[in-house]
């Protein structure tokens, strides 16, 4: 006899909340690495890193309303610790290996929906692994060019802006952006 139904949802919460909390880490470790760029003065590294931030928030989100949509609790906890005083060429090289990870986790967690037959949650796993790639690869090139060009890259990446455009919308600011 094959898993109850309960059995099968349990199985696809708990995968749903593991990401849940990669994502939350990520939000968490990718703002402080948005400051330590803003800081030192890298504009557009750091409107990049706080925009990816952003992308990880709406997929802690969308995780977090599956979990309460099959009758779970989103968890509120972090997959690990933050790293702190990072310096530039560590920010990337660190980032795409979050971003490697989490699609190798993705991958597998997508795998358990299958395997409990839930399709609505592999959807979202399916473009969370799309968007994490595309994070990935703009890790990746950035830690590539750090490391080909070093202080020359970075030097022209200094004094650059880190608007990221208008204003988001939030709580306080309900209007259109």
């Amino acid at each position: 006899m094959g898993k109850s139904r309960e059995e099968r949802r349990q199985n696809v919460i708990e995968v749903l909340n593991k990401a849940r909390s990669m994502e939350l880490q990520a939000i968490h470790q990718y703002m402080n690495q948005h400051y330590s760029l803003d800081d030192m003065d890298y504009g557009e590294l750091a409107a990049n890193m706080k925009l990816i931030a952003i992308d990880e928030m709406r997929h802690a989100e969308m995780l977090a309303e599956r979990v309460k949509e099959l009758g779970g609790e989103p968890t509120s906890e972090l997959a690990g610790k933050i790293v702190k005083g990072q310096s530039a060429e560590e920010i990337f090289e660190h980032a795409a290996g979050e971003e490697d990870d989490a699609v190798d986790a993705y991958n597998q967690f997508l795998l358990v929906c299958r395997e409990n037959g839930d399709s609505t949650s592999m959807k979202i796993f399916e473009q969370m692994i799309d968007e994490e790639q595309e994070h990935f690869n703009y890790f990746d090139s950035i830690n590539e060019h750090i490391s080909n060009l070093g202080k020359t890259f970075l030097a022209q990446k200094a004094g650059t802006s880190a608007d990221t455009g208008g204003v988001s919308k939030s709580f306080i600011n309900k209007g259109n952006a």
